[in-house]
This record gives C-alpha cells, sequence and structure tokens, in this order.
C-alpha cells in the first residue's frame, strides 16, 4: 500500500484535480430490497471510445445479505497531500462500503483489476458497536488523518445518537468515537469540513429508529426529523455552535463546501417544508463577529397534482413536493446540481455568488407523477428520478441514480422503482445540461438489484478535500 511518490490521482488543488485525466470507470451501489441476495458493487463503462460505454462491465457481490448499500466512498484521497496528513505515500486505492441496515463496512481493492473489485475486509457490525459506539454507517469521507464515517444510530439503540466514527487508513481497524464533546447533538446524516479553517460542519436526518421503516408522518408533521447544522471544532472534536434553521424544515441532509480552501461557505439541502412541501437550499457562512450564520438562498415549490395520480402518503396534498435529497458542486465551485427526486428533475444553478444563484439548466427523468423517460428509450416510463448525483473532476460531465432509500422508495413508488443510472452533458461556459442518450444502463442490467450512488474512478467533485488553493 506504501507508495514513493504519492498517488497520481491525489491532486494538489482543485484546479488540478479539474485538469486531470477523464473518468473510465464508475462504481455504483446496487442493492437487494429484500435482502434475499447479497447486494454489489457493479462497475460501469463510461469511456465514451469503449465499445462497452454505458454497459455493467464488472460486478462484485457482497459476502452477505440484508446490507442495503448506500453511500461509500474512497480510503483516501487529496487531503493525503494537506501539511498535517501523516501518510502522504497512501494509495487511493480501496473503496469503503457500508451497508446502512446491517451495520457492516465492506472494504474492496480495486487496483489488481478495477472491473473486479476485491473484498479484502469486512467490518462486523458488533466491531463499530465496540470501537465506536455508533451503528448504521452512512457517509465516507477520506481525511488527512483517517477515514471518516458518519453513522445514524449508537451501538446498542436504535434511538441514537449518532456520530462520526474514524477508522484507520492502512489496516482499517476502528479508531473510535471522533466526538470528544458532541454538545446537544444527537441526530446524525452529512458531515464535511473546511480542513485549513479547522472547521467540521455536520447535518442531521434522523435516528433509525425514525427512517428505517420509511417516512414517518406523524414525526414529519411533528417537526420531529433534523433541522439544525452543527459546527465543530475540527482539531478538538468539540462542538461549538449549532443553527437551527427552523423547524418546519424538515430534514437537513447533504452538505457541500466550497472546493476553494480559502472560502468558508458552502450549501446545504433541505429535504421539504411543512409548511408548504417546498424544498430548499442554503448557504454557511461566517456572520459579522465570528460565528456562522445559515441563509435561504433557493426556493423550489412542489408541483400541483391530481390526487389520484399521487401514491397514498401524497395524496391528502394533491401535490408533488420536490424532495430534495441530494445536491452536488462542481469543483470550481461554479455550479450546484440539485436532485429533485420527487418532481424527477436534476437542476443546475450559476452559484458564482452564493448568496445569488442563477438557475441555468434543468432535465427530466422519472418523478412520482410524470415518469418522464430516458431519450434512448421513449416509451420507457420512469420510477424514482434523478438522486444520488456525481460530478466528473473537470465538471463536464453529471452521473445520476434513481433509488433513495428501500421503504423510502416503496412509499412513494408502490409500484416499483427500477433501476436506472443515466450520464448527462454539462455545457461549462453558461450552462445547460443534455441527456447522453448512449448511456443509459438501467433494469436487468443492475440483475433485479436497485442503485444508489455512484463513485468515480480517480475521485470526483464530492471525493476530495484540498488545503492549496
Amino acid at each position: 500500500m506504501t507508495r514513493w511518490t504519492p498517488d497520481p490521482s491525489f491532486y494538489a488543488s482543485p484546479r488540478d484535480a479539474a485538469a486531470a485525466p477523464a473518468e473510465t470507470l464508475a462504481y455504483v451501489a446496487a442493492f437487494d430490497r429484500s435482502a434475499q441476495r447479497p447486494d454489489a458493487i457493479a462497475v460501469v463503462d463510461t469511456d465514451p471510445g469503449s465499445a462497452t460505454y454505458g454497459r455493467v462491465v464488472g460486478w462484485t457481490d457482497m459476502p452477505s445479505v440484508g446490507d442495503e448499500l448506500h453511500h461509500f466512498g474512497w480510503n483516501a484521497c487529496s487531503s493525503a497531500l494537506c501539511p498535517t496528513a501523516p501518510h502522504p505515500h497512501v494509495e487511493r486505492r480501496y473503496l469503503i462500503v457500508p451497508g446502512l441496515r446491517s451495520s457492516r463496512i465492506h472494504v474492496l481493492d480495486v487496483k489488481g483489476d478495477p472491473r473486479a473489485p476485491k473484498l479484502v475486509k469486512t467490518i462486523e457490525a458488533k466491531e463499530l458497536a465496540a470501537g465506536a459506539g455508533y451503528s448504521r454507517p452512512h457517509t465516507v469521507h477520506c481525511g488527512p488523518d483517517g477515514i471518516y464515517v458518519s453513522a445514524l444510530g449508537a451501538g446498542d439503540s436504535d434511538d441514537g445518537p449518532g456520530g462520526i466514527a474514524v477508522l484507520d487508513h492502512t489496516t482499517f481497524e476502528v479508531r473510535g468515537a471522533w466526538e470528544a464533546d458532541r454538545g446537544d447533538q444527537h441526530l446524525a446524516y452529512d458531515f464535511w469540513w473546511h480542513l485549513t479553517r479547522d472547521v467540521l460542519v455536520s447535518s442531521e436526518w434522523g435516528t433509525p429508529a425514525m427512517v428505517e421503516g420509511g417516512l414517518v408522518p406523524e414525526l414529519l408533521l411533528g417537526r420531529k426529523y433534523g433541522h439544525r447544522l452543527h459546527f465543530w471544532d475540527l482539531a478538538k472534536r468539540r462542538n461549538v455552535q449549532t443553527v437551527d434553521l427552523g423547524d418546519q424544515y424538515q430534514m437537513v441532509l447533504e452538505l457541500r463546501p466550497a472546493h476553494d480552501p480559502s472560502k468558508e461557505y458552502g450549501f446545504v439541502g433541505v429535504v421539504t417544508s411543512v409548511e408548504d412541501l417546498s424544498a430548499s437550499i442554503w448557504v454557511w457562512h461566517r456572520a459579522e463577529g465570528g460565528d456562522f450564520a445559515v441563509t435561504k438562498v433557493i426556493d423550489i415549490p412542489a408541483e400541483p397534482a391530481d390526487p389520484a395520480d399521487l401514491p397514498p402518503a401524497l395524496q391528502p396534498f394533491g401535490a408533488v413536493p420536490p424532495l430534495v435529497t441530494d445536491i452536488d458542486l462542481s469543483v470550481d465551485d461554479r455550479f450546484l446540481y440539485v436532485s429533485c427526486w420527487g418532481t424527477g428533475e436534476l437542476k443546475q444553478f450559476d452559484v458564482t455568488d452564493p448568496f445569488a444563484p442563477r438557475e441555468v439548466g434543468s432535465v427530466r427523468l422519472g418523478g412520482i407523477v410524470r415518469r418522464e423517460p430516458h431519450p434512448s428509450f421513449p416509451d420507457e416510463r420512469l420510477a424514482g428520478g434523478p438522486q444520488m448525483v456525481e460530478i466528473s473532476r473537470d465538471g463536464r460531465r453529471v452521473y445520476v441514480t434513481n433509488s433513495l432509500y428501500g421503504a423510502w422508495d416503496d412509499q412513494f413508488f408502490p409500484d416499483g422503482v427500477g433501476a436506472w443510472q443515466a450520464k448527462i452533458d454539462v455545457d461549462t461556459d453558461g450552462g445547460g445540461l443534455t441527456l447522453d442518450p448512449r448511456f443509459f444502463p438501467h433494469g436487468e442490467e443492475f440483475r433485479g438489484l436497485r442503485v444508489h450512488q455512484t463513485r468515480l474512478q480517480g475521485g470526483d467533485a464530492s471525493s476530495d478535500s484540498y488545503c492549496f488553493p
């Protein structure tokens, strides 16, 4: 695993990352909702010059059933080049793949044959619970001093608190819980950081008891899901500030900080408002006096619909909520992509001025009511919608997959969510999105499994952190 020179897929700055060679493979998490078959990592060819472009070309089954693979990430990335990194010669070689339901964490080696990831280690649920006191691992980020994994639950309870576990970069052993002082933080979801400012930011969804059976109307209308952001001293591992967005803003999820390490702002998506079913995007930033403030900069309204076209959970409202379930920021910090899973839309915003976003592009696929088809299969009504979003390092390509979370899929698409991945080409001059008609692996290509997150070979916009501008 040790290298004499840094891994060539580590980039000293966002500019270097954007100039790097294009990805040729994508890794996709696939899961069996029935938990009767093993989940898998599928490998998709992303090289336009290849005879198998847009096809599944590799497949690795997990060793057990019932994992529900969800988010996953790399063991190491460009943060290894930060001055504080104690391991500059590790490699971006291993995929760290948690099972959100099983609490197992799988380690897959892609170095020998990138099209055939090899399972080299499984961290069992009892190891995660004993070592860090957590369960239901969710988001993976490669940090300068270890692998950070957020978790929704406590090791011995489905009621939390959730938090962050740290794994060793080389042995993958569970070092322990990251937090030294969590304050009143209880709910967990995503986290990310401003490495050069010693700031970590974390968001809130819910405990396993609140989310694993699907969206609970009583909790939503009772405003019990997460609605706060937490700001931490990264070096001291202390919660130093909490900002409440307002309890009408339910499920404060994906965090996307500016890639430029000299900047200290970022974007967060809110799934829905209980007052009007709208979704929203907010910016965190330093305010006068030095504390962080969080400002709403985008509102996305619900779309009216005939109740007869809606699943039972939405029929009383007569509208389709956007349900913003993922966002992603291009490496140059120019374009923010917002997935509206409910309405089946991916929106592109120019956020050159983060406080005044301008919508410059949009594509439609799927949606609770619209069921918009892909141009390569115009007669096939699609379920699901753009959900997880991954952007190539150069910002010219966006990949989306369509499953949110098994139980939630079933609530909003009771006739089945299917499985598909799409690629969208980006006009990087003025903005604008075009679906690639050649790239649409779907259905039985994924062997009857649903698909959630994509990771790109060599890294993508949401993989790396940088310490140099």
